[in-house]
């Protein structure tokens, strides 16, 4: 099989298995468990020097030669282009896609994981100042995608794009962000019709881990 995903269950994981599902394409999964500090292998690291996951192997990469992708918006962007699909040919329709995934990248990912990481410092002291902080910074994003999502049915326009996957790999956890969709009914409405595709549902359900 020609594409290796090295991931573990979790938010920027769970993006690319969607993306690869709904492309159609075959693949691999390598779990690497960050729980025990499977990241830091030199085998690992190798391919994806920030120790981060996921990153991706392809045997049949740019003129049949392989490559390897880390960070997971560049992969999202890779496989798309790799593949033409969730992607438009046309410059401007481009931009909205890029411009809703570099918001998830610098924004909805790192804004939610401070709450998901201020939930478990057991110092109240510590944890309140911290969570009241990164659960307004969450909410505010939360608003920024209702306002958009009031305009049109998906991130970049009228067509589900590699920023939907990347923005619902995060919005997966809106339990855990203290997010109560209905409170957001652009994003409910959004996340119910991405959630109840066939080929998404099955990046949720394949193992990560």
């Amino acid at each position: 099989m020609s594409i290796e995903l090295w991931t573990w269950n979790t938010p920027n994981g769970r993006k690319i298995s969607v993306a690869l599902e709904e492309m159609g394409l075959e693949y691999a999964v390598h779990p690497v468990n960050i729980s025990k500090g499977e990241q830091f292998s030199p085998e690992f690291l190798a391919f994806s020097p920030n120790n981060r996951i996921p990153a991706l192997r392809d045997s049949e990469g740019p003129d049949g030669q392989p490559i390897t992708v880390f960070e997971s918006g560049a992969i999202l962007l890779y496989l798309a282009q790799k593949t033409g699909k969730f992607w438009p040919s046309d410059l401007r329709a481009q931009v909205p896609v890029l411009e809703w995934l570099m918001w998830q990248m610098g924004g909805f990912g790192p804004m939610p994981g401070q709450v998901h990481h201020f939930l478990q410092v057991e110092s109240e002291t510590d944890r309140k100042y911290g969570l009241e902080r990164y659960t307004k910074e969450t909410r505010r994003l939360y608003g920024v995608a209702d306002r958009r999502l009031a305009l049109v049915p998906y991130f970049a326009g009228a067509a589900v794009s590699i920023a939907d996957f990347a923005i619902l790999g995060w919005a997966w956890r809106h339990e855990r962000h203290l997010v109560d969709l209905a409170d957001f009914p652009n994003v409910q409405r959004w996340y119910q019709a991405m959630m109840a595709r066939p080929a998404t549902a099955r990046g949720f359900e394949v193992a990560l881990g």
